[in-house]
């Protein structure tokens, strides 16, 4: 299996409450209202969207991403309100080596409500059903228990953490890192 074989046109995958869908121009409003939140753009690897051209830039990085067939996120939609409410991806794939590793960002308003973990658990059963992985593994800053968390009810093993593994923002950061097996996986 190659990218190409994936994200030649990312596929539609929808949850309960989501639909896991192709970011669009039409999402940039809503993505800059939370990305330019200080608390969401707290602990990821980006900084604050603090003009609506940062948003820009990023949705027409992803539109370019998706017309050359490489690895991009899905935009996270709200099936009940049709909101575009964050993102889930693939941050990187190694198909030869059969692993992955998970990202994500939600809007403030829908912390806490499982949303996050529903958005994990429909990406990790396609990793596994539809991209032949073995592991999937996500990473997050030590302090975000929020994240952490996410991925202990989407069903992953914390594996330890990474010490100042990642240079963001002007300093170094410790990572935890979790991680969920193919023969692991039974949801």
């Amino acid at each position: 299996m190659v990218v190409e074989d994936i994200y030649k046109d990312l596929p539609i995958i929808e949850t309960p409450r989501l639909i896991l869908r192709k970011i669009t121009a039409a999402d940039t409003a809503a993505m800059f209202s939370y990305g330019s939140n200080k608390e969401v753009a707290k602990y990821v690897t980006w900084d604050v969207h603090k003009t609506i051209s940062d948003t820009e830039a990023f949705i027409s990085f992803v539109l370019d991403q998706y017309a050359n067939q490489k690895v991009a996120p899905w935009g996270m939609e709200d099936k009940e309100t049709g909101e575009f409410i964050g993102t889930i991806d693939f941050v990187w794939w190694k198909p030869n080596h059969h692993s992955a590793e998970i990202g994500y960002v939600l809007s403030p308003e829908y912390w806490g409500k499982g949303i996050t973990t529903e958005a994990a658990e429909a990406l990790i059963r396609f990793g596994f059903e539809k991209m032949e992985l073995v592991r999937i593994q996500a990473r997050c800053m030590v302090d975000n228990i929020a994240s952490s968390r996410v991925m202990e009810k989407a069903g992953m093993t914390f594996e330890g953490i990474n010490r100042k593994s990642m240079f963001i923002k002007g300093q170094h950061h410790d990572l935890k890192v979790y991680s969920i097996l193919k023969e692991e996986f039974n949801f």
